[in-house]
């Protein structure tokens, strides 16, 4: 699925991919949904993408062309007819590495035209053609698009694991740093974001997949994981300072304003950022059904960071340091206390908040009794088999 367009140029279908899902969403205006139709309409026309085009005619978001139907299924039938012709000259006149190709040829056809079960069918007769464990990569890195084109995460899932099957044959470091990224992309599209940060971060200097998301669109990937997932120090080291970070992120609305303000302690600043991404995050098609969870845990990070600093702090204090009401934050931090979430308990009468965070060294000491009587059990259980 690898775009002719150039090495920094998004695949295609993943951008056909992204319009479709936005064509869905109440959120989106009426007048872009007219663009991304006729965005769409005209793709899949100019890609004769006969089994999308009908599916989009059964859920109405198209309207059925019988002319342009039969026209698209013409052309499909001659241009597999020549892709056939092809194959069949290969096996028997010319080598191995033709012969390859050629099947290749007939895979990126069926990915052209959206044919995922056929497209499916002849990367596998391609790999039975493929001896080179790099070339036997590229065959699933076009199945791993296919399966993020409509969110197949269980196609997805094996396809990561044979990706690293094949790696323990062999295979170059350019190749395992994009695979780090499709791993990254699959851990965040499945709410696994500790993950999705760390293969993102190992990735920052050597990103190449932009078959999958321009760079911009990485970074921003990269700093929402790791602002839910690292520790002060660790954001500090690895993503408000890094370089290729600060290169790019004043590019993306928001941003940098919601990284340094929440690193910074600006709580205000961070509350007004935090509202401008909302959109960029509901409508992002990875990260949509993630929403609501995403838009609670960095509330929990924000409020947790706030509290830190304190043993006690008024209800009024809290509210004037984020911009907000009392009664918001009454509200806010009532549900993340219940919840667990938040360590400190409200004291309504006087309008003050109590920290009572956990002492880690308790914490600890605990951990360890318990482990020590667990240990002891079993050796008790032990001796009396024995002394059977």
């Amino acid at each position: 699925m690898a775009s002719s367009e150039g090495e920094e140029s998004q695949q295609p279908q993943l951008v056909l991919a992204d319009k479709l899902f936005l064509l869905k969403q109440p959120d989106v205006q009426d007048i872009d949904k007219v663009g991304f139709k006729e965005d769409v309409f005209t793709f899949v026309k100019d890609h004769d993408m006969v089994p999308l085009y009908e599916t989009l005619v059964a859920d109405s978001v198209l309207d059925m062309d019988r002319a342009l139907l039969d026209s698209m299924r013409a052309k499909i039938d001659d241009e597999l007819k020549k892709l056939d012709e092809k194959i069949a000259d290969a096996e028997e006149n010319l080598g191995e590495s033709e012969v390859r190709e050629a099947h290749l040829a007939k895979s990126l056809f069926f990915i052209r035209i959206g044919d995922k079960e056929k497209a499916l069918e002849h990367l596998k007769i391609t790999e039975t053609k493929t001896v080179a464990v790099g070339q036997k990569m590229d065959l699933v890195f076009y199945t791993l698009q296919l399966g993020f084109f409509d969110m197949d995460f269980d196609l997805i899932s094996k396809s990561i694991d044979k990706a690293k099957s094949l790696f323990e044959e062999g295979g170059d470091w350019e190749r395992k740093n994009r695979l780090k990224v499709y791993e990254g992309l699959y851990c965040m599209s499945t709410r696994n974001f500790e993950k999705a940060a760390t293969l993102f971060l190992d990735s920052i200097s050597t990103f190449t997949t932009y078959e999958l998301f321009p760079y911009d669109t990485f970074i921003f990937y990269t700093v929402l994981t790791s602002i839910i997932t690292l520790d002060r120090v660790s954001l500090k080291q690895k993503v408000v300072d890094a370089p290729e970070i600060l290169t790019v992120i004043g590019k993306i609305p928001h941003l940098s304003e919601f990284l340094n303000s929440l690193y910074d302690c600006q709580y205000k600043s961070f509350f007004s950022a935090f509202a401008g991404l909302t959109e960029q995050i509901k409508l992002d098609r990875y990260l949509h059904s993630h929403f609501r969870y995403y838009m609670r845990e960095i509330r929990v990070v924000i409020y947790s960071q706030f509290l830190e600093s304190y043993k006690s702090v008024t209800i009024e204090a809290m509210a004037k340091a984020f911009g907000v009401s009392v009664d918001f934050i009454d509200v806010e931090l009532s549900r993340f206390i219940a919840a667990g979430k938040l360590h400190c308990k409200i004291d309504k009468v006087a309008g003050v908040l109590e920290t009572n965070r956990p002492d880690a060294k308790n914490a600890l000491y605990q951990a360890t009794i318990k482990q020590g009587d667990f240990l002891l059990n079993r050796i008790q259980k032990l001796s009396r088999v024995i002394d059977l």
